[in-house]
């Protein structure tokens, strides 16, 4: 065969070697004008360690990493050669550069630093796109403070060790590492969502706060964990019911915890995590707050590991835009980039449109947390769980729409597009899917007025600016009075609430052609049910430009 038919042409160049950071405006301008308004001493420091951040998750390393802890799933060893049971997850060197990388980074530290959760929820955003499996345990040790801050004690002995910046693999007792991850037990067989039927039992020991479980858990995230929180039923030491419990994989003497790890789970995606079933009998446990009111306890753990579904879908989406933009940028047909083509612009626009408001929205709720006030807790009530809703819904089409941007050179693995493709729907299934959401809205609406009064007080603040954010802001409304089959329309209703709050943000703080697009689409009708089908008039080309690689 000649070899002039193996002469490569009109095929874009590697996408490596930049700033995944620095080179989103969208998330770069949301950054900086969250700490300009609430830490401005902070703007240059944090600049340089999410700039740092973003030149690691765009370099070839990093993708390797990725692609290799993806090709090399996690395995479970129950046994060791002589028979003993040692229930050890093994995952491939590039799993733990990642996580080790992510730790360093900050990422499960956000709770003690100034503005904490808004760089750490930029840098999670960024160091998301280079593999999203490893974000699971990296998300769960975040979340267990909240949780863990329930029990000052605890708290006092376990938070050090969450929020270090130090990683180290093998099980250990967790005063000999310097630094530890956390997983989550709460899902059985029989119950899925419905925790309250969990029939996991705790039996007190003579210690104060020490228990005994047997049960199973039917889903146990990131079983390669140094501790876990976990739901049982108290026994009838006095007030039974579901308790929350920390149990930890090795004792304090170095004996392991009783934790059989009988399977992990052959999932669509996120194949680069582990997720197992596991059985206790007779596991050691300390409980966390107080017996019989376990969901109360952690509660805070799954408020903060929702925005994480919210932040990792935002993620992706902003990754399958980056790789659409790229190609057709450098990829022609019919006499011109596919980028200039005029419909090609549509979708990629339309793309950039989505990733834009999930990114604006993401920050929002993380610059909420920081504030800290009792405003800001209520609005949070329903916005995470809004978001978490819509953005997680939204990331499944827009990652196929992207794929299709590359055509047949998105199909392939190589592309990296398919893992992205597998790994889209879980956020909405993770920490309760969509009518779990939905209904969780639905009960802030009916028993915490305060939360309402948040919400729309926020959606307030962009009233006059766009009519047809006023008009969808008053549909919202007349939607919220009546209450006639509120449970069957909870959906609508949280749709809504996403895209007025997504709206309303845009119109304030992004660029008005972004903003213009997004009120004539999402809320003015002036679009389809696919990407691609912006109204013509639009400034198209203003929206694809801001999405482009560039400084």
């Amino acid at each position: 065969m000649a070899a002039t038919t193996h002469t490569v042409t009109n095929q874009p160049p590697p996408l490596v070697g930049y700033d995944v950071y620095g080179t989103d405006r969208a998330l770069r301008e949301g950054v900086e004008r969250h700490l300009t308004a609430s830490a401005p001493e902070l703007l240059g420091e944090v600049r340089e360690e999410l700039s740092e951040l973003g030149r690691a998750a765009g370099s070839a390393q990093a993708q390797r990493w990725g692609a290799l802890a993806n090709e090399n799933p996690p395995k479970l060893r129950t046994h060791d050669r002589y028979g003993h049971r040692i229930d050890e997850v093994e995952f491939h060197p590039a799993w733990h550069r990642l996580l080790g990388h992510a730790v360093g980074a900050g990422l499960t530290d956000a709770w003690g630093r100034p503005a904490g959760h808004l760089r750490r929820a930029a840098g999670f955003f960024v160091w998301s796109q280079a593999e999203a499996g490893h974000g699971c345990p990296v998300s769960m040790t975040h979340a267990a403070v909240p949780a863990l801050r329930t029990d000052p004690e605890l708290a006092a002995e376990w938070e050090p060790r969450l929020t270090s910046h130090v990683y180290e693999e093998g099980l250990r007792p967790a005063a000999q590492k310097g630094g530890v991850l956390f997983g989550m037990g709460m899902t059985e067989k029989q119950g899925g969502s419905d925790v309250r039927a969990n029939t996991t039992a705790a039996k007190p020991l003579d210690a104060a706060g020490e228990y005994l479980l047997t049960g199973h858990k039917w889903f146990c995230s990131a079983p390669m964990s140094d501790g876990f929180l976990v739901l049982a039923q108290a026994s009838p030491s006095g007030k039974e019911g579901l308790t929350c419990f920390l149990v930890p994989r090795v004792l304090e003497d170095g004996t392991r915890n009783v934790f059989a790890i009988q399977r992990l789970k052959d999932k669509l995606g996120n194949r680069s995590n582990a997720s197992g079933e596991v059985e206790f009998d007779g596991t050691w446990a300390r409980r966390v707050g107080e017996e019989g009111r376990g969901v109360r306890t952690i509660i805070g753990m799954v408020a903060a590991t929702r925005l994480d579904c919210v932040l990792g879908s935002a993620a992706q989406m902003r990754q399958a835009l980056t790789q659409a933009v790229h190609h057709t940028e450098h990829r022609s047909a019919f006499g011109a980039r596919l980028i200039e083509q005029p419909l090609m612009r549509n979708v990629l626009a339309d793309l950039a449109l989505e990733s834009e408001a999930a990114t604006i929205l993401g920050l929002r709720l993380a610059a909420a947390y920081d504030a800290g006030t009792e405003q800001e807790r209520a609005f949070l009530r329903i916005a995470v769980p809004a978001a978490k809703y819509w953005v997680t819904k939204r990331c499944t089409p827009m990652v196929a729409e992207a794929l299709e941007c590359l055509g047949g050179n998105g199909y392939v693995e190589e592309s990296g597009l398919p893992r992205l493709l597998r790994e889209s729907p879980l956020n909405s299934i993770w920490e309760g899917s969509g009518n779990v959401q939905a209904l969780d809205v639905l009960r802030a609406l009916q028993r915490e007025p305060q939360a309402l009064n948040a919400f729309l007080q926020e959606v307030g603040l962009a009233r006059g600016a766009d009519h047809r954010l006023d008009s969808a802001i008053k549909g919202l409304l007349t939607e919220l009075a009546d209450l006639e089959g509120i449970e069957a329309r909870a959906r609508r209703v949280v749709e809504r609430i996403a895209l007025v709050l997504q709206g309303s943000l845009l119109v304030r703080w992004a660029p008005p052609e972004v903003a213009d697009a997004f009120c004539a689409s999402r809320l003015g009708g002036d679009g389809g049910a696919a990407f691609g089908t912006l109204p013509h008039s639009l400034n198209l080309g203003a929206l694809v430009e801001r999405a482009r690689i560039a400084g």
